[in-house]
């Protein structure tokens, strides 16, 4: 062998020995290489098919409820001192008062409360009044420490002989203070805003502008002069709110005569009569009420949501809404199995061509009796039935032809990761989306889940 050969054969060799140290064909290899042609593909048909977006189904009402900033009239009439003096409270803030009631007394000095022992009737009066305010407390109404501190204080000073009661249990002075007592029932409230006197015939625009609004304590300790407001007294349980309107709001309330409204300081609701009214060139939604005054006798402003939409439903996509046919069985040819099983029976021919009937359990997506009929109709899938099969109610005899067809609307469910028809009862609707009855009957849940475009696929399809 020439040397020139030799040198041709050793690098054939040195190649198949690189290929061989460098590719180990065994079945690791062969697994990954696999996996690898797998994923790719799948990389591929992922990217290059249709994207179908899914919706979850959620329940609420159609639409959120508007929520706005409301101005409170009430009948309030402002009271003021007829005397120089420091002053003792006794009603509590917010309370309720009856004529001639004692709300407060002034005196020439500051009244001090001495050691006193009090006896037992008098500590039980007193963790009576402890109790109900540590019962109703909360800290959202922090203010009302301050109203209690004060009617604490008149009580001891009570207990402590600056003043004592009458017969009928008015408490009149015993120590040169001049007690003063409401001239009317009403509700007192120790805060005045100077909007006291304002009417719905007055109502302006800068009204609603809250950023100069001011309210004032009453409750400040100091010696008060004549003349100077020591409380205010609301004299009746009717009061109203009101905010300015806009040509659309205007629309949609004014077929509205009463109008439920959710106060959203402490979530409690009432339910007013509603009215629009024009002041000027401006036009305001008017709601009066006859209870609730005492929650927000202090409140001149208010956020408020006004619930007009009281339907509610689970809330789906227009877009997601598909027609699907059924063939129309009148109910009355349901029959039952030996194991008690509903469903229908269909004439089959067996192999000799004997007439006999078969057991079919089907799913009824729907139950309707339509305007024109006072018979039920059972809405049966196509896929079970088929045109001209004659169903058989062995219990009278009774045959019927299978042909006719109705449209059910319903959505294309994917919890499951392929698409399964879900029947659907609109109750409501807008552009967008409606709002549909739960519980329904192979109907939707909330939770679950939908195609967006249900025209973007067909039933039964393999999504995921």
């Amino acid at each position: 062998m020439t040397l020139n050969k030799k040198k041709k054969v050793q690098r054939s060799e040195k190649g198949r020995f690189h290929l061989r140290k460098y590719i180990n064909w065994n079945i690791g290899t062969v697994i990954f290489l696999a996996l690898f042609l797998y994923m790719f593909i799948s990389l591929i048909l992922y990217l290059t098919a249709d994207n179908i977006k899914t919706y979850q189904v959620t329940s609420g009402p159609l639409s959120k409820n508007e929520t706005t900033t409301v101005l409170a009239m009430r009948d309030e009439t402002v009271v003021k001192s007829t005397t120089k003096g420091y002053i003792s409270y006794f009603a509590r803030d917010y309370s309720k008062v009856r004529q001639n009631g004692v709300v407060y007394g002034i005196g020439s000095s500051e009244q001090k409360v001495s050691a006193k022992e009090l006896d037992e009737s008098d500590l039980k009066s007193l963790r009576t009044d402890l109790s109900k305010f540590s019962r109703y407390y909360t800290q959202n109404n922090f203010d009302s420490v301050y109203d209690f501190k004060y009617a604490l204080e008149g009580s001891l000073l009570t207990y402590d002989g600056v003043f004592a009661k009458d017969a009928d249990g008015h408490i009149t002075s015993s120590g040169g203070m001049m007690i003063s007592s409401s001239d009317k029932d009403g509700v007192v409230v120790y805060s005045i805003d100077g909007m006291e006197n304002l009417t719905e015939d007055e109502l302006s625009l800068d009204d609603f502008e809250k950023k100069d609004y001011q309210r004032k304590s009453l409750k400040t300790g100091d010696q008060i002069n004549s003349g100077d407001p020591v409380y205010k007294v609301v004299t009746s349980d009717s009061w109203s709110i009101a905010f300015p309107v806009s040509d659309k709001q205007v629309t949609r309330l004014a077929s509205r005569e009463k109008i439920k409204v959710k106060f959203l300081k402490d979530g409690e609701s009432e339910t007013g009569k509603l009215s629009i009214i024009t002041v000027g060139e401006q036009r305001y939604a008017k709601i009066s009420f006859d209870s609730g005054m005492v929650r927000y006798a202090n409140d001149r402003y208010l956020d408020v949501e006004l619930v007009t939409n009281t339907r509610s439903g689970l809330k789906i996509p227009i877009s997601s809404i598909v027609k699907k046919e059924f063939y129309t069985v009148p109910s009355s040819m349901r029959t039952k199995n030996d194991d008690n099983t509903a469903g229908f029976r269909r004439e089959v021919k067996d192999k000799d061509g004997k007439t006999t009937t078969e057991f079919i359990n089907t799913t009824i997506y729907a139950r309707v009796t339509p305007e024109d009929s006072q018979e039920e109709l059972c809405y049966l899938d196509t896929d079970t039935l088929k045109e001209g099969d004659i169903l058989v109610n062995p219990e009278n005899n009774v045959r019927y032809t299978v042909g006719e067809k109705a449209p059910l609307e319903g959505v294309y469910c994917i919890n499951k990761g392929y698409a399964v028809f879900r029947t659907i009862s609109i109750i409501d609707q807008n552009e967008e989306y409606c709002i549909v009855e739960s519980g329904t009957s192979y109907g939707i849940a909330q939770f679950d889940y939908i195609v967006l475009d249900g025209s973007a696929v067909y039933e039964k399809e393999v999504l995921y």
